[in-house]
């Protein structure tokens, strides 16, 4: 299974976790994300920058992990983490929109990014699934 390559709806070949439109996006976000930090007041650099900046670089790292991984199940598992993560990096956006960190217009495109993602994710989230099931490898998620 490890070798094995999947295939998206599109009939498109993966073959590495760059290939993956969760990842991509995920990269994109973590791109703007280290951009719009960079402006945060130096006394957060070890609170709320690190936090988020964590956060943010999971999505992808997880992503890219579940890719490596022998089996499909363990594959899912790190998908799932990635979406937490996904989950975190928009609170601490919440987070840093209240204190006055980013105006509501910054949020809002951040926010897009976020949603976009999440939804591209939950996509090769239910693809693998599908196939998992598919190939009898589980019987309930």
């Amino acid at each position: 299974m490890r070798n094995e390559i999947l295939e998206t709806r599109t009939s498109k070949k993966i073959e590495y976790f760059t290939d993956i439109d969760a990842w991509k996006h995920g990269h994109k976000l973590s791109l703007e994300i280290y951009k719009l930090t960079k402006d945060f007041p130096k006394d957060e650099l070890f609170g709320l920058v690190s936090q988020i900046r964590r956060a943010v670089m999971s999505i992808t790292a997880n992503i890219a992990e579940g890719m490596g991984r022998y089996s499909y199940k363990e594959r899912i598992r790190f998908l799932y983490i990635s979406r937490g993560s996904l989950y975190e990096v928009e609170n601490f956006c919440l987070l840093a929109m209240d204190i006055g960190y980013l105006s509501l217009e910054v949020f809002d495109n951040v926010k897009t990014q976020i949603d976009e993602t999440r939804r591209i994710l939950n996509g090769f989230i239910n693809s693998t699934e599908k196939l998992m099931k598919s190939k009898n490898l589980i019987s309930d998620l």
